[in-house]
């Protein structure tokens, strides 16, 4: 792709960010997905207005680019995000299969610039299950859990990932 349209995508994720905090007040954070140079999603954080801590930028483009193609499978697109994405984002990136991701502030920027400290998240994700500071875990009734784990990997429906 040329230069000049990854310019023009990330253009695109900073003037939604702008555009979403100026006429609701939310946290700037824009996202674009594009797959073969056009734009096939967009989102915008809508944490607040959607009463839903996962509604960051990034999820927001993925939920609109998987309604718009039909598909979670997001193989061959592009993601375009105004701020460098949290641990949740680059999950969501991760089982939609994104193919690349540009960004354009840091998470250093974001924390030097509006106090967004997000190393507490980055430490409770890196860290083994039972050894999270921050998120206490039990484990539970694992083998019921592993008989539908078993039947959906053994049906038609299955897609490993």
């Amino acid at each position: 792709m040329a230069e000049a349209d990854k310019l023009k995508f990330m253009r695109r994720a900073i003037e939604i960010s702008r555009d979403e905090m100026r006429a609701s007040k939310a946290a700037p954070f824009g996202c674009v997905i594009v797959k073969d140079g056009e734009i096939v999603g967009e989102g915008v954080n809508r944490v607040v207005e959607n009463h839903d801590p996962t509604s960051h930028g990034e999820v927001e483009a993925i939920r609109d680019a998987g309604r718009k193609l039909g598909t979670w499978d997001l193989s061959g697109c592009e993601l375009y995000t105004s701020c460098q994405p949290c641990e949740l984002c680059v999950a969501a990136m991760f089982w939609a299969r994104i193919t690349k991701m540009y960004y354009a502030s840091t998470l250093k920027d974001a924390e030097e610039v509006c106090g967004f400290d997000l190393e507490p998240l980055t430490t409770l994700v890196r860290h083994d299950v039972h050894d999270r500071a921050l998120l206490k875990a039990e484990p539970m009734l694992r083998e019921e859990a592993l008989v539908v784990l078993r039947e959906w990997a053994q049906s038609p429906e299955f897609t490993a990932f």
